[in-house]
């Protein structure tokens, strides 16, 4: 254990907060080796679209999530990689262009780095900042389309880059909560770069694939082209869309339409009835109505048919946030790049015909996207839900400790006050 390094991932968002923590083997026979070896997913609190309205409220609900992380993996954190939403996330793409700094030798770090640093100076409101610089492609001399041009031999570099921004006040809060826990901020990460680090493969990014993840009150979408980020974006309505509607419709309370939206989630990976002579799939009469009572809904209501359901409710509002994702991708200029199609994660991605109106709605191929890359606690997060929590552990295992961060500014440091709270509170959660 003594090459192991801890990396916690903590998941910000608008319905829980999940918080990872793993072990990396540094050794050089443990070849970057991932295990999970804490997990713990709270209900949020203070977080509207994955933005902090509530300081306090946002303190207690992330401390209770990573001291149920940190009991069950029995170490204490210091630091974490955050993520990053809402409907304030914006990107743009830029291109920068410099001259080598010696033309008769190969082309240095020194010189990607101030192609980069041209690349990020565009005008931005002081309300905004800077949150990722992520390097497409560069050009060297005219030869286009290079990954990584350093040991090349040039004059002219140049890049395109794709930044994405996010609110300062947004930032400044998140840092503010999580720095009340006793937490350092390693880094705050975009949740859509996130979960595409976690369940994207290198094959569908170089081929063109779109991300969609659907959280509890925004839903990401990233277009990847060539292998890297080419647009991304946030649209301001999710999977608490959906249980509203139910709410409404069948009259019962968020937390029952929330278990009968699950449940029919559910019932779509249990197996149907074989086929009858007419080729149609014979469903049981009891399975067309939902169990209300089985599902521990103590409402007075009556039967609820499970068709009228999925057709009248669920599928009229996955159609309504495809058609953005639709209108994004439009937006974008890379709808006719994307032959891997769709993959859809997040907690939404649960919800009963989530791929079948997708495929209808954007005709694109979609599957469900599955966490790869983590040993150990693994069946504790099968589940598109954890995407972007295991991103984080994913993309923190792959920095090093002096990469660049990006942590917005806060006035003083970090609060004594939570520091020592925190080691109180650890020390009586392992006593008997």
């Amino acid at each position: 254990m003594a090459k192991d390094r801890i990396v916690c991932g903590i998941d910000v968002g608008s319905s829980k907060i999940a918080t990872l923590i793993a072990s990396v083997d540094e050794s050089p026979s443990g070849g970057g080796k991932i295990n999970l070896i804490g997990v713990s997913s709270t209900p949020s609190k203070g977080v509207k679209k994955t933005q902090v309205v509530d300081i306090e409220e946002a303190i207690g609900a992330i401390t209770e999530s990573v001291e149920a992380a940190e009991r069950m993996a029995g170490y204490s954190i210091s630091q974490a990689f955050i993520s990053l939403g809402g409907p304030q996330v914006e990107s743009v793409n830029q291109h920068a262009v410099v001259a080598v700094s010696e033309p008769d030798e190969e082309i240095k770090e020194s010189d990607v780095k101030r192609v980069n640093d041209a690349a990020r100076a565009i005008p931005l409101p002081s309300s905004r900042e800077i949150l990722h610089v992520i390097p497409r492609n560069f050009t060297v001399d005219g030869q286009e389309g290079i990954k990584d041009p350093i040991g090349m031999t040039g004059v002219r570099l140049e890049t395109q880059t794709h930044i994405i921004t996010g609110s300062s006040t947004s930032m400044r809060n998140l840092v503010k909560c999580v720095s009340e826990v006793g937490i350092d901020v390693s880094e705050l990460v975009f949740s859509g770069i996130g979960s595409s680090v976690a369940v994207l493969s290198d094959t569908e990014k170089e081929l063109g694939v779109v991300l969609v993840d659907v959280g509890g009150e925004t839903t990401d979408v990233v277009v990847f082209i060539d292998g890297s980020v080419a647009y991304s974006s946030v649209i301001p309505i999710g999977a608490r869309h959906i249980t509203s509607d139910m709410a409404v419709g069948l009259r019962v309370s968020l937390e029952s339409a929330e278990k009968i939206k699950l449940s029919l989630g559910r019932l779509q990976k249990t197996p149907v009835m074989p086929a009858d002579d007419t080729g149609k799939t014979v469903r049981k009469k009891e399975e067309e109505s939902i169990d209300i009572k089985a599902l521990g809904i103590t409402e007075d209501v009556q039967k609820i048919s499970r068709k009228a359901v999925v057709d009248g409710i669920i599928r009229p509002r996955l159609q309504e946030i495809f058609k953005f994702v639709g209108k994004e991708l439009k937006k974008s200029g890379f709808a006719t790049q994307v032959p891997s199609g769709l993959v859809i994660c997040g907690g939404g991605a649960l919800t009963v015909g989530v791929l079948e109106q997708a495929k209808y709605v954007l005709g694109f191929p979609a599957r469900l996207g599955q966490i790869e890359g983590l040993g150990g606690l693994v069946e504790e997060i099968d589940s598109p839900a954890f995407a972007a929590a295991a991103g984080l552990i994913l993309y923190g295992a792959t920095q090093s400790t002096g990469s660049q961060m990006h942590i917005p500014v806060l006035s003083g440091n970090l609060p004594i006050k939570g520091m020592i709270q925190k080691g109180i509170d650890l020390v009586k959660s392992f006593l008997p």
